[in-house]
């Protein structure tokens, strides 16, 4: 693997197309983290410019300063992504890595620093460096569907939370089933059940839920 590759401050703001005045001013604004020191000089590195290609990303989408420092203090500050999913744990969902421009792109005008914080407390995204992680491709692309349909990303993750809950419940009653009668060892070849369980039951309870619809307009 390549060493990491070091700037000293007129380099990186070379690099990234900006002044050192305007790169000091995203330092003081803490829009980036700081140097690594060594003496008087400040060594900076690929990550530093990353997140500055980020920010001239998102001012260029309409960001503002204010809320682009707000989005980096919620991608610092969030988990990392191992404490989601757990390094090498069971999964069956496919995490996608996003830089956050390609993620502001996907809900474009609704990732503000209130709805990444949502979706990094509920667990759907976690950070790897510079990079953010969706837990599931599924579910990424179901919430920009949806988005896309005029639905406000702040409600979906609303209704995320709570079909967290329900899914939580769901899987709890499966697992004390299996155990019960199969064993521990039967939960990992008999997960699919589960899963078409809940898609067949889900499936009906639309088909009844669109049935009250339409007999209700013809009441």
């Amino acid at each position: 693997m390549a060493d990491k590759r070091e700037y000293r401050m007129e380099e990186l703001a070379g690099e990234a197309g900006i002044t050192v005045r305007t790169l000091r001013f995203y330092r003081e604004r803490k829009l980036i983290r700081p140097p690594r020191r060594e003496g008087r000089i400040a060594w900076y590195d690929d990550s530093h410019l990353a997140r500055l290609r980020t920010i001239a990303t998102l001012l260029e989408r309409g960001h503002t300063l204010n809320g682009i420092a707000e989005l980096a203090d919620a991608l610092d500050h969030g988990r990392d992504v191992a404490d989601l999913i757990g390094v090498g744990g069971p999964t069956e969902e496919e995490p996608v890595h996003l830089t956050p421009e390609e993620l502001a792109a996907r809900f474009e005008g609704q990732v503000t620093p209130e709805n990444l914080a949502a979706a990094l407390d509920l667990g759907y995204l976690g950070t790897d460096g510079e990079e953010i992680v969706h837990i599931s491709r599924r579910l990424l692309d179901v919430s920009a569907a949806l988005v896309h349909e005029g639905i406000p990303l702040a409600d979906v993750l609303a209704v995320g939370a709570r079909v967290r809950e329900h899914a939580d419940a769901l899987a709890e009653l499966f697992t004390t089933l299996v155990l019960h009668h199969a064993g521990e060892e039967a939960l990992p070849r008999l997960r699919p059940l589960a899963r078409s369980v809940v898609e067949a039951e889900l499936s009906l309870a639309l088909d009844r839920r669109l049935q009250r619809g339409a007999g209700s307009q013809r009441s």
